[in-house]
């Protein structure tokens, strides 16, 4: 059997109906995983792409900027039939802004999201695998600004920081346990985050100066990676965050 073959497990997926989440639950999905789609929007599309691979697909509705969302969220995957062996933290929101001019709520908005709701994500999610004695694996998805702090998105500089930080930290409390925390942190993808970005001449231009790839990414190229990390190829590997960013940072 392949080290990458995930036959038999389930894969929850947060922000699954676009972009990079849809395109993760889709990868996964091809390497034999069932997919658990989590959102706020309808998953349709991603729904219809995963059945035509002959794979399982759930939806859970949920706002996870709302406390208590995440153990709702991880009950109703056990309730429709999942098994906790993947955990894709992918949902996630960006405001822009001068840091002079930024507000109080946009502040709160993102980090309740991208932060706050991960981390009780992974809280439940690790519960329940540790209650049925089974081997887990969480990919929370950090960003280049997990490295790095650009502009004009505070929260989200501050959010993305952080995650790294979480990863690492619960990588350090559960590698023993059997439950693996890694994180994917994406270069600069062609998704409705980055519409601002890429419709900026010149700011578009900068970017791509930098990226040695020569292009923006597309929400598959994030697939591989969390193949590798949700199968048993990855089992010795902990708080690792992978960078897929065509090699923006090796600039």
């Amino acid at each position: 059997m392949s080290r990458f073959d995930l036959s038999g497990r389930w894969a929850i997926v947060t922000g699954a109906n676009t972009g990079i989440g849809q395109a993760i639950a889709v990868g996964l999905a091809n390497a034999g995983a069932d997919i658990v789609g989590v959102g706020r929007s309808a998953t349709t599309q991603t729904e219809a792409d995963v059945c035509s691979l002959g794979r399982r697909f759930v939806t859970v509705s949920a706002d996870l900027s709302r406390t208590g969302s995440a153990a709702r969220v991880i009950a109703g995957a056990l309730e429709a039939g999942a098994t906790p062996d993947i955990l894709v933290n992918n949902a996630g929101i960006i405001r822009r802004g001068d840091s002079l001019d930024f507000t109080e709520e946009d502040w709160d908005a993102v980090l309740d999201t991208n932060l706050k709701s991960v981390f009780f994500l992974c809280q439940a999610f690790a519960r329940a695998a540790l209650a049925a004695e089974r081997r887990a694996k969480i990919i929370n998805i950090a960003s280049m600004l997990s490295f790095q702090g650009g502009i004009r998105v505070p929260s989200y500089t501050a959010a993305k920081s952080g995650l790294a930080g979480i990863t690492r930290l619960l990588a350090n409390e559960w590698a023993g346990s059997g439950i693996n925390v890694n994180a994917i942190a994406p270069g600069y993808v062609e998704t409705n985050n980055t519409m601002a970005l890429r419709a900026d001449a010149e700011r578009n231009a900068d970017i791509l100066k930098r990226i040695p790839a020569g292009r923006w990414a597309r929400p598959e190229d994030m697939a591989g990676a969390a193949v590798f990390l949700a199968s048993p190829a990855s089992d010795y590997v902990h708080g690792a965050i992978l960078p897929v960013d065509g090699g923006w940072l090796a600039r």
